[in-house]
């Protein structure tokens, strides 16, 4: 196997530096949120830009204020709550927009944060994640006259689900697929045998990802095993790290997580035994750069800055769908176990632009 000296030091560094962030989330003072510090608490946070932004509203935006409500990971979770909060923080710099930032730290928030942003007359409420569908649509009906989107979620696209709600969907399987791919090939090359997957939860967005990283496999290896689980939640590192630990012991030589901030967990549990992980959301290469095969990645950032660019233009549509071809998804960085791999997956995202692969939407194995 490529570059298996152990970065140790690097790996603990960031471990603990994971460990401290995803502690704050449960304090439960108020702070100001910053681009180079997440907020801390469940109560309202104001963001600002460190460099530049105009959180006051003071620019162009003037009175255009973004709530946003993230999911139970937080804004720590190196992963898509994150990202929505940098897409925030963009808009405000660059737009001149106004943000305020809710934390849930169970879904019993979910409706009262909504809700607080909603009375508070913001242009425009942001539900991070697709559990939030069902409590954005009763804040919704509330205030038909406040526009909502939601991460995750075809929003007012889908039927009978309040119009003034906008999705900002993604199609994870495109993202999974490519990382799939790289992975079957680093799995023949190494004559291993086995892959396998840690969800958070069995929702839409998990299973895109699965379905396309499985089909990828199967495409560069027909031969290859597949084992797939579910911790059941996005906050537990710990459970995660279980679920990846017994798929390594029956096997296992690439760990693809897509369970968020439980999820660091499987992560850890594959560099530890010197084996390769892949990452999800952003790019999470640097947790730990000689086992981080790649990271499949969607642009949650640029979903919910063209949301406000819109809306503050004019615009409000039923559903932004994000894909590969637009920028929406596709791989991150790839680490030195793939980089023999990597032309072979650029070509392989070729064929996904051109429409000569198209990735399925659903798995082949469930567990």
């Amino acid at each position: 196997m490529t570059g298996r000296i152990r970065p140790v030091g690097l790996l603990t560094l960031a471990m603990a530096t994971l460990a401290l962030g995803l502690a704050a989330c449960g304090s439960s003072s108020s702070s100001t949120t910053t681009k180079s510090s997440a907020p801390a608490s469940s109560a309202t946070s104001s963001t600002t830009a460190s460099s530049g932004g105009a959180s006051s509203g003071s620019s162009g935006g003037s009175g255009f204020k973004v709530g946003l409500v993230t999911d139970i990971g937080g804004l720590n979770d190196h992963g898509f709550n994150h990202l929505s909060y940098t897409g925030l923080l963009q808009a405000e710099s660059q737009l001149g927009v106004k943000g305020t930032v809710l934390q849930s730290t169970s879904g019993a928030d979910y409706v009262p944060n909504l809700t607080k942003l909603a009375a508070a007359g913001n242009k425009l409420v942001i539900a991070v994640g697709f559990l939030m569908a069902a409590p954005l649509e009763q804040v919704a009906l509330k205030y038909p006259s406040t526009h909502f989107a939601i991460i995750d979620s075809p929003g007012g696209a889908a039927p009978d689900t309040a119009k003034n709600i906008e999705g900002i969907d993604f199609a994870e399987q495109q993202a999974g697929y490519p990382a799939g791919y790289l992975t079957g090939l680093y799995l023949k090359a190494h004559s291993y045998k086995t892959a396998s997957t840690v969800g958070g939860q069995s929702i839409p967005p998990v299973n895109l990802y699965i379905a396309g990283f499985q089909a990828g496999v199967k495409a560069a290896d027909p031969s290859a095993t597949l084992l797939n689980a579910y911790s059941q939640n996005f906050t537990d590192e710990s459970s995660c790290k279980e679920l990846a630990l017994n798929q390594i012991n029956a096997g296992s030589k690439v760990v693809f997580q897509v369970a968020g901030a439980c999820g660091l967990g499987a992560i850890s549990a594959a560099v530890q035994n010197h084996d390769q992980a892949i990452g999800v959301d952003a790019d999470q290469s640097y947790l730990s750069p000689s086992y981080i095969l790649t990271s499949a990645e969607k642009k949650v950032d640029t979903g919910v800055f063209t949301a406000i660019k819109d809306l503050q233009a004019g615009t409000f549509s039923s559903n932004l769908q994000e894909n590969i071809n637009n920028g929406g998804v596709g791989i991150g960085k790839i680490g030195p176990a793939g980089a023999p791999y990597a032309s072979q997956i650029d070509n392989i995202i070729a064929q996904m632009k051109s429409g000569k692969i198209n990735p399925p939407t659903t798995l082949l194995v469930t567990k």
